[in-house]
């Protein structure tokens, strides 16, 4: 089992998304405890304040890190400890894989304009991001990556071939397209290959499909060059570098 802890001001927000679907049914399967912690019980003022002005001024507020330290002096947790930032690394598929052979995960999340640079330095063990874009807080992330790791947990899924066959699974490549019934609809069919009962040449099918998108849309990902693209023999190439 893994435990997942969440700290943030709004903890309510992940209440309802982790009580639906693969996340709950993890947890009602003992795969998962959540603990969402609220980082305005680790203030100490009346009006429970986990902001200030930013040093050397600016727009802003930024979040302080006297909260955030008391939080995980009280949790001690075992495992990464992940801030949701816009200057983190990129999540990706072999994070998720990571943290769900762990044992404990404790995902920081920031709001307002900022959050403390000593959290990052001293607390966080890493930082990560969604992509190239700002949120208004790391909830969102932070629940995207809770999804990402629970439904890798053996038994979340009772297929799971399913997860087996999603994008970036295989070698980080996207998945092949999927279809069901009707076999056609408006006009639009699907492949016969699909509907042939030969199930090699579905593999095959599936794996030529695979390539051609992840080529298409994320040819960083893929394992063939784009057409027209020349590799150069090894040794010197024609400059004699």
């Amino acid at each position: 089992m893994i435990q997942i802890n969440v700290v943030s001001i709004f903890p309510s927000f992940f209440s309802g998304p982790l009580g639906l679907s693969i996340p709950a049914r993890a947890a009602d399967a003992g795969l998962v405890e959540y603990r969402l912690v609220d980082l305005r019980d680790y203030t100490h003022d009346r009006h429970r304040t986990v902001d200030d002005v930013p040093y050397g001024g600016g727009a802003g507020m930024v979040m302080k890190p006297e909260p955030f330290f008391e939080a995980i002096d009280d949790l001690r947790p075992a495992g990464p400890i992940v801030l949701l930032s816009a200057r983190g690394r990129p999540f990706a598929h072999a994070d998720a894989v990571r943290y769900s052979v762990e044992e404990e995960l404790t995902l920081l999340c920031g709001h307002y304009k900022d959050v403390d640079q000593r959290v990052a330095d001293h607390l966080a063990s890493e930082e990560i991001s969604l992509g190239d874009f700002v949120l208004s807080g790391g909830e969102i992330g932070a629940l995207a990556i809770v999804d990402a790791v629970v439904r890798l947990l053996p038994g979340a899924m009772g297929d799971h071939d399913a997860a087996a066959t999603d994008s970036f699974y295989d070698e980080g490549r996207l998945s092949a397209p999927s279809y069901t019934r009707p076999a056609e609809y408006r006009g639009y069919t699907v492949p016969g290959v699909l509907r042939s009962g030969d199930h090699e040449r579905i593999a095959a099918w599936r794996a030529e499909e695979a390539e051609r998108l992840t080529r298409e849309r994320r040819p960083e990902l893929s394992s063939q060059p784009e057409p027209g693209d020349r590799t150069e023999p090894d040794g010197e190439d024609e400059r004699g570098a």
